[in-house]
């Protein structure tokens, strides 16, 4: 109970206490009514952006990574051969830091020197700017973050083996095909696990911050998220810019 109150209630009801107050965190709290609502809906011009790039992420990233997460849990509970192998080879990246990740991921994804352009330019294909195109930065995050699904996909994998195997033996003997099996053993089965990953998944899109923040001061070239003109909110353009980058420029670096 005491954590409950410490770490949860009390800032949610700070939070709303200090949306009425002028608030710099040096300074006492000022009240100001309904000022700050006014001037986020009418007069901040980053946050139309930063909305519908966060909700981009939770319509898009999600379920794609959920959707891959659940393939590849498949094929690794049919494997035959190797399977410790490899299960530890799709979850070790999910052990990267993210700083670690995105990192990377701007460098082989880097249009002029990046591997990745590099193979493509071999087959003919002209790549595109990835993280420096505002069409492509978020694709980019996606592909990323595909590659570090391994911790819902290890969750899903667990779910599958957990599935009784005489639910398709009968199933089989009454005639059920490969997807009429998925269909009407698999996915009822293992429904309540992909409910606890499509909320866990759109909680953390809606608090996705540290891959499009770093993003975008590496891609931009800037190696400080937030403030001044040390980093490029959202580089390149807005295109990057989260409702929490947002949050976090008008409250740390801004002081708002």
């Amino acid at each position: 109970m005491a954590g409950l109150v410490i770490f949860f209630a009390y800032p949610l009801v700070a939070s709303i206490v200090y949306s009425f107050t002028r608030y710099n965190q040096l300074q006492e709290p000022q009240f100001v009514g309904l000022l700050n609502y006014r001037f986020l809906f009418t007069q901040d011009p980053q946050i139309g952006a930063a909305v519908v790039n966060t909700i981009w992420f939770v319509v898009i990233l999600v379920p794609v990574r959920i959707v891959c997460a659940l393939l590849v849990a498949g094929l690794l509970s049919r494997a035959k051969t190797a399977t410790g192998f490899w299960r530890t080879l799709f979850y070790l990246p999910a052990l990267v830091p993210p700083v670690a990740s995105v990192v990377a991921f701007v460098f082989l994804f880097n249009p002029g020197t990046g591997p990745v352009n590099q193979i493509l330019r071999f087959f003919g294909i002209d790549g595109p700017l990835w993280f420096n195109d505002p069409a492509w930065s978020k694709p980019s995050l996606v592909i990323m973050g595909v590659w570090v699904m391994g911790d819902i996909m290890i969750i899903f994998l667990a779910a599958l083996l957990d599935v009784p195997r005489d639910l398709y033996e009968a199933a089989s003997l009454d005639g059920a095909n490969g997807p009429q099996q998925v269909r009407h053993i698999t996915l009822p089965t293992i429904a309540p696990v992909i409910g606890f990953a499509v909320v866990t998944g759109v909680i953390a899109a809606l608090q996705y911050f540290t891959e499009a923040a770093v993003a975008s001061g590496v891609a931009s070239g800037k190696a400080t998220i937030g403030g001044g003109t040390a980093a490029q909110l959202g580089y390149p353009g807005t295109s990057l810019l989260t409702y929490t980058e947002l949050l976090y420029q008008h409250g740390f670096a801004n002081f708002q």
